[in-house]
């Protein structure tokens, strides 16, 4: 947001002008957001998948973490960007600024508060050790800093905090003017990239919940959320990760955590600020990294590796985006590896060749199954995916190369000559008018060489638009069949009743 309006304001020349974009932009993004979730488009968030959300999650727990470095070595000039090179580059290039004090009080209390988690997940009744681990931190690293403040001088301690709620900025939203299209601009942008990253974390705590997220209400509960936060000077905001993460290592089951978390926040704004005056910035790092360090599951990466190379490749460009580029680059190249995916899928479907297991009317693929063997004279072919224009080309190609292939093994084996190709349709659930006229242009093709093309199984939908096209009527009673098992002994009978 602060780079979309630099471009055209200056926040130091023109303040008031800038937050009134910056407000009226915050309040163009809820809009959005709401109002995507209100048309029921929150099917989009499907395109973020279980490996995406592995990377994001491990990428966003590292860069997180890393960030805490600042308050746990005590730096003072330390790099606002997120990635992973300018965070590296200004920890090493502030070696001047490192605080052996800070460095020892943030070392002890991420063993207390990773010690605390270690019992709690071994012990699943000491939960609540866990749970008070941070307060407890908190508390005792206060009064540690306040009864040594003369002797901890270098650590960096909040300081003074005021007291009070954000002022109303209703008054600041401007709907007309030249500017108005700026702040449009940047609202819809800002938006998506909140709502994606959003999602996104609510999604990877989901994943470890077991339980489900509904993109509609997330959307509309966002957008709210900013809209609201546009009349309270508030920027445009979105799920916190890190936040997030101390929540659910605190244990936190329901939303009910949320009230009472927003009435502490309440009450510590209204009331409480002076306690933290003293309160190192160190302990704050220590809590956030205890937090985020769980959620760098690498055997979830690993099983990946081993079951699914394309989704480990999403996984990757999740983490490594995330980490050296920024959260809505990493994210938006993993998705874009998933719709590959989906689409190298579509475009490239499975064909298989099938055999017969002896002694049953079961017909499996030759490759997997060493007890399945080739029917003499047929060639059992099987589509794992609907018929679509984005494969039809395909298809006809592979299942024509299949032929060939079949005719230069009975060559080589002295094998019958091949009379018929079945294709088994079991697993094709849709056709559209591209895949129909795949199917017409195969049977003519087959008959020209003297095959018979048999279609076995076809689904309902699919049998609907073969009848409505009359697809069907050149097949005749001997073009379909509800199993191959059948179709094989029917054809085979019909065969051996010939002269």
């Amino acid at each position: 947001m602060g780079s979309m309006l630099s471009e055209t304001v200056s926040p130091h020349d023109e303040p008031i002008l800038y937050l009134k974009l910056a407000f009226t932009a915050t309040f163009f993004a809820g809009l959005f957001q709401a109002s995507l979730g209100f048309l029921r488009l929150g099917f989009v968030i499907d395109f973020l998948s279980k490996a995406t959300l592995v990377g994001f999650m491990a990428g966003a727990a590292v860069i997180v973490s890393l960030q805490q470095l600042k308050g746990l070595l005590g730096i003072v000039h330390f790099t606002t960007k997120m990635q992973f090179i300018p965070v590296i580059s200004s920890v090493f290039n502030h070696r001047d600024e490192w605080s052996w004090q800070t460095i020892v009080l943030g070392i002890s209390f991420l063993v207390f508060l990773l010690t605390s988690r270690h019992i709690s997940m071994k012990r699943p009744k000491l939960f609540w050790v866990s749970a008070a681990a941070p307060l407890t931190s908190v508390i005792l690293s206060t009064i540690l800093v306040l009864c040594f403040k003369l002797k901890t001088h270098k650590i960096s301690i909040i300081g003074y905090l005021p007291k009070g709620l954000n002022p109303p900025s209703a008054n600041m939203l401007s709907f007309s003017g030249p500017d108005l299209a700026l702040a449009i601009k940047t609202g819809i942008v800002t938006g998506i990239l909140s709502l994606t990253e959003g999602i996104a974390v609510g999604r990877t705590f989901a994943a470890l919940k077991n339980y489900q997220v509904d993109g509609n209400k997330e959307m509309m509960a966002i957008g709210l959320m900013n809209m609201a936060g546009s009349c309270s000077s508030c920027y445009v905001t979105t799920g916190s990760f890190s936040r997030s993460a101390v929540n659910y290592n605190a244990g936190a089951q329901t939303a009910v955590s949320n009230i009472i978390m927003a009435t502490a926040v309440l009450v510590t704004l209204l009331f409480l600020m002076p306690l933290f005056y003293y309160t190192p910035n160190v302990i704050l790092g220590a809590i956030i990294v205890t937090a985020v360090i769980g959620l760098i599951d690498y055997q979830a990466a690993y099983r990946l590796w081993k079951v699914d190379k394309l989704d480990f490749l999403a996984c990757m460009c999740s983490f490594f985006g995330v980490l050296f580029i920024s959260v809505p680059s990493g994210l938006g190249i993993a998705v874009g590896v998933s719709v590959f995916k989906i689409l190298l899928h579509v475009t490239r479907p499975n064909t298989l060749i099938m055999g017969n297991i002896r002694g049953t009317n079961v017909y499996q693929c030759l490759g997997r199954y060493k007890e399945a063997s080739r029917i003499p004279s047929f060639l059992v072919l099987a589509i794992e995916s609907p018929i679509y224009f984005a494969n039809s080309t395909y298809l006809q190609e592979r299942i024509l190369r299949w032929i060939r292939e079949e005719e230069d093994w009975i060559k080589a084996n002295n094998e019958d000559t091949l009379k018929c190709v079945i294709l088994d349709m079991t697993a094709v659930t849709a056709i559209d008018t591209s895949g129909i006229d795949l199917v017409c242009e195969l049977r003519k093709m087959l008959e020209k060489r003297s095959f018979q093309l048999v279609l076995a199984n076809p689904v309902g939908s699919v049998m609907e638009k073969l009848h409505q096209s009359k697809t069907l009527d050149s097949f005749g009673l001997n073009g379909i069949y509800l199993t191959v098992g059948e179709a094989v002994a029917d054809i085979s009978a019909l065969w051996k009743s010939q002269p």
